[in-house]
């Protein structure tokens, strides 16, 4: 019996299997990029990403005099009965999150905000934003408004 294997012998094996090893690995790399291309999601149906639009009073008006608009006031019941712009609807800031979904169940309709100043406005179209509104701006405080307003209840 032999103590030494014959390295000719043990290479002539170990050679044929290395390469067969290293084609059929370098084939799965060349598919792998292809198969990834056709699991990602194409471009196109991807969400789109909605950012928040602040506009001034007057690109607002022009909006409510031209387009169907939903006018949102976002201030408290006192506030909003004692002035706001006509056909406005009242919900409040704190409870936006909460009452949007049953008082604006259309996501795409052209929603315009407003509150005194600008502050709560902002925070509630942001909250509309990320609810998945896809077309809400934000003009601003009454304050601002030059245009006719109501008051009373």
């Amino acid at each position: 019996m032999e103590k030494y294997i014959n390295l000719s012998k043990i290479l002539k094996i170990i050679v044929p299997a290395l390469a067969l090893l290293i084609m059929t690995s370098s084939c799965a790399v060349i598919d792998q990029p292809q198969a990834a291309e056709e699991a990602q999601p194409d471009r196109a149906e991807e969400a789109e990403v909605v950012e928040y639009i602040r506009i001034n009073a007057s690109e607002a008006k022009e909006l409510i005099d031209t387009r169907e608009v939903i006018i949102v006031d976002v201030r408290t019941q006192a506030e909003f009965e004692e002035i706001r712009i006509d056909d406005s609807i009242l919900i409040p800031d704190y409870e936006i999150a909460e009452l949007a979904p049953e008082m604006l169940p259309d996501k795409d309709d052209l929603i315009l905000i407003y509150c005194r100043s600008g502050r709560r406005s902002e925070i509630a179209a942001r909250i509309l934003i990320d609810m998945g509104y896809t077309n809400v701006y934000d003009f601003g405080g009454i304050i601002d408004w030059p245009y006719e307003t109501i008051s009373g209840d």
